[in-house]
């Protein structure tokens, strides 16, 4: 009897563990898919110490999602992890093994299958084909669309030799900008949280007939015992700033005794909102960047600027122009405008799947049933608060820093169309500023830019065009490219995060140039300027 008890006992003490251990942490097995969740959020590199969270697709679903992921602590497999174990053609014996994962922070990556290739000879002899699709952003309300191009995914290779994969993005044909693959060469590192290991597969081939964006890339295996080993690599379109490196830049800001961090509001999945202010000048500058949260190179570019401003790599220690822009400046610096979307791994879109730049202003009409409220804070809450605070401040020069997929060259995009406001004042402050930017860094241009709007005929929900209507200032949309940078070519590395980072820093010495004039009355650029800092109207045609 008693030997019966102690057995019931064990049993129940195993029975309340195992029930514990599965209402904490159930693992469901690698390769099952979930199509209703995804693990996304604030997640760290894989570096890192990480909290794992998750986000509905579905984004009208998302405050009760939110509500429930505050109170329960899921850990499972993201959709995107598979191995290519059950879903292959033309399997040999002793196969590698591809996994594919994007959960972490701004992972975006779906596994679809692999094939391999057993032909004795030509150039496809022993290679792996990998297959993955770019995840979907959000629908966007205003834009009636689906926006995608931007990806970054794990890939993972069990072998016992060296291993020739081929890499295949096989929606690449169906992106947002699918004539910007032309020309474009993937981003891959083994240590994806420092930004100066990322170079360019220059294999990278875009087939139009097919849509099909490719690379091929070797896994080496130094084992001589010839046994099964993993190694991975990290694909990017364009090198990742995690919203872990964010919080750290923000750290950084708030330990300088030059800056005051502002709280401004905070987005949809409750993130701050962060704004660093820097100066005591009478001239108030904003400098916004990463609206678009795929177009990394945009926060690299505000750490350059940041990093210059504070002296953060160098014991607070700044230069001359760094105090004379503090004296003539207030500067307010948004180095992140959207950073959910960036966490999710998105291109364009937040976590309501608003594109942040077409959030400025109201748009539509409402007698024709096509009338757009906006900013919300429903909807776009990161424009809404940020707007918010230049109402409150004035703004006397503006910047809104991006990255263009399509020219491969850095360059500014102006106000022209901007109905009673671009004038001969707008023409020669934007002519003396581009002109000394470009002379300043070399990597900044002067005859290619997007093909400007006609007279009267912006678009006012685009945020640099709102802020030079609302303001009567300065204020252009500042655009590096995805690819390489032709003016200062660099084919292995191309445009990559240490050069956006300089061009940020670079930015002072402009500002500082036009600074006296900004409010200037009369025709003040005649003794203030000369023949070189004349506006050149730009063209996009850079291949005639």
């Amino acid at each position: 009897m008693v030997r019966l008890n102690s057995l019931l006992l064990q049993f129940k003490i195993c029975t309340s563990l195992t029930a514990t251990f599965t209402n904490t942490r159930k693992l469901p097995p690698p390769v099952q898919v979930f199509s209703g969740l995804r693990n996304q959020g604030s997640l760290l590199s894989s570096s890192s110490a990480s909290s794992t969270a998750f986000h509905h697709q579905h984004h009208h679903h998302f405050s009760s999602f939110r509500h429930f992921q505050s109170s329960q602590r899921i850990l499972a497999p993201p959709s995107s992890l598979n191995m290519s174990t059950g879903n292959t053609k033309g399997a040999k014996s002793n196969p590698p093994q591809i996994s594919i994962s994007d959960a972490f922070d701004g992972g975006n990556g779906k596994y679809l299958k692999t094939e391999y290739s057993d032909s004795e000879n030509g150039e496809n002899n022993n290679l792996t084909t990998v297959y993955v699709n770019i995840r979907k952003d959000p629908f966007t309300q205003l834009e009636q669309c689906h926006h995608l191009q931007y990806f970054s995914f794990r890939a993972t290779c069990t072998a016992s030799s060296t291993t020739r994969v081929r890499y295949v993005i096989a929606n690449a044909g169906k992106a947002s900008y699918p004539s910007a693959w032309e020309g474009s060469t993937t981003f891959y590192s083994t240590s994806p949280s420092d930004p100066h290991s990322w170079k360019r597969n220059l294999g990278t081939v875009y087939d139009e007939s097919t849509g099909e964006l490719s690379w091929t890339h070797e896994h080496e295996h130094e084992d001589s015992t010839n046994t099964n080993s993993a190694t991975s690599i990290y694909f990017a379109y364009f090198p990742p700033y995690s919203y872990q490196r964010h919080l750290n830049l923000i750290s950084q800001c708030s330990s300088s005794q030059h800056a005051r961090v502002l709280t401004l509001g905070q987005s949809i999945d409750g993130r701050e909102i962060e704004c660093i202010s820097i100066g005591s000048g009478s001239s108030i500058c904003w400098i916004i960047h990463r609206q678009h949260p795929g177009e990394t190179m945009a926060e690299y570019y505000a750490e350059g600027l940041l990093t210059r401003l504070l002296g953060l790599e160098s014991d607070g220690v700044v230069d001359g122009t760094v105090r004379d822009i503090c004296n003539l400046y207030t500067l307010y610096i948004v180095p992140n405008m959207c950073p959910d979307g960036g966490a999710r791994g998105h291109l364009r879109t937040n976590a309501h799947g608003q594109n942040l730049n077409r959030e400025w202003c109201s748009s539509g009409s409402e007698s024709e049933g096509t009338f757009y409220e906006a900013p919300t804070v429903e909807r776009s809450p990161e424009v809404y608060h940020v707007l918010k605070k230049m109402d409150e401040t004035g703004v006397d020069v503006f910047l809104d820093v991006h990255g263009d997929e399509e020219l491969p060259f850095n360059f500014l995009a102006g106000g022209e169309g901007v109905p009673n406001s671009w004038n001969a004042r707008m023409e020669h402050l934007h002519g003396a500023f581009l002109s000394h930017y470009a002379r300043t860094n070399s990597d900044m241009q002067i005859p290619i830019a997007y093909e400007p709007e006609g007279a009267g005929q912006g678009r006012m929900n685009v945020c640099s065009n709102q802020i030079m209507s609302r303001f009567d200032c300065l204020a252009a949309t500042l655009e590096m490219p995805f690819k390489d940078c032709m003016s200062n070519p660099d084919p292995e590395r191309g445009w990559n995060p240490a050069r956006a980072k300089m061009l940020g820093a670079s930015v002072l010495d402009p500002l500082l140039y036009v600074g006296p004039f900004l409010r200037e009355g009369g025709e003040f650029w005649k003794d203030a300027f000369d023949e070189k800092d004349e506006y050149v109207r730009p063209t996009a045609d850079y291949k005639s």
